[in-house]
């Protein structure tokens, strides 16, 4: 009886090791597909050269997205559509569009027959948003940290590196992708699609706050946290890793 039982649980550890190991490579294929490649070099003086994407509303909504999160786009402000299409060197459509996925996200709000607004958060409203991000993600990795294996999170060194990186240069747009980056492929370990999703539109959503603007010293901090929770996940030590990512999100 305890030798079969042995055999069936050693049969479920490969099973369980396999599937890791796929979701592994899925992520750094999603990655990759996202065009994250490391710091954004330079910064933004006059129109920023648009990133390489598959739409000129993608590469629009990239390029204000950027403009955000660098503080170009001041809070308050009502910028039109064709003053930004100028900026840009495109149409005023896919600005446009772009707004009104920025809106979405709670970047902006519409303002009738003028243009767009930069929003402002509030602490409040930022702290909400981490306490929820908390509640999907914290239970997710607690549960990562007891099942897949160590070998697997090696692969996800390079995602952390490259948020440390743009975290040193200070490149904050750049720091928001490689985050994101990130956090989506810890969180694809699950194989919970819906999961990664979601906390992907709340982890975007969280990132826009204009005041007080984040300098290096926090994304140099927020990057180490990175390595610290994949140095909790790799040993397995759940209790380490609870206490990263619950001083992450606060």
């Amino acid at each position: 009886m305890v030798r079969e039982a042995r055999k069936v649980q050693a049969k479920t550890d490969r099973d369980v090791g396999t599937s890791q190991g796929g979701r592994v490579e899925q992520c750094a294929a999603q990655v990759n597909a996202g065009g994250w490649t490391g710091a954004r070099a330079g910064t933004a003086s006059a129109a920023p050269a648009l990133p390489r994407r598959f739409s000129v509303r993608e590469q629009v909504l990239d390029a204000l997205r950027a403009a955000l999160l660098a503080g170009e786009l001041t809070p308050d402000r009502v910028y039109s559509a064709p003053s930004l299409a100028d900026r840009y060197g495109v149409s005023a459509t896919p600005v446009r569009e772009a707004m009104q996925r920025l809106a979405s996200e709670g970047a902006v709000h519409i303002v009738p027959n003028r243009g767009f607004r930069v929003a402002r958060r509030t602490p409040r409203e930022a702290a909400e948003l981490a306490e929820v991000r908390a509640l999907l993600e914290v239970p997710a990795i607690l549960r990562l940290a007891r099942t897949v294996p160590a070998r697997h999170w090696a692969a996800l060194r390079p995602l952390a590196d490259a948020a440390a990186l743009a975290a040193a240069s200070g490149d904050v747009a750049g720091y928001a992708d490689a985050d994101r980056a990130f956090h989506g492929a810890v969180l694809g370990m699950s194989g919970n699609n819906q999961l990664v999703r979601i906390a992907a539109e709340l982890h975007r959503r969280s990132q826009w706050s204009p005041a007080p603007a984040r300098d290096r010293g926090d994304l140099v901090a927020d990057a180490a946290e990175h390595a610290a929770l994949l140095n909790a996940l790799a040993a397995g030590d759940a209790v380490a890793a609870e206490t990263v990512i619950r001083a992450h999100f606060a």
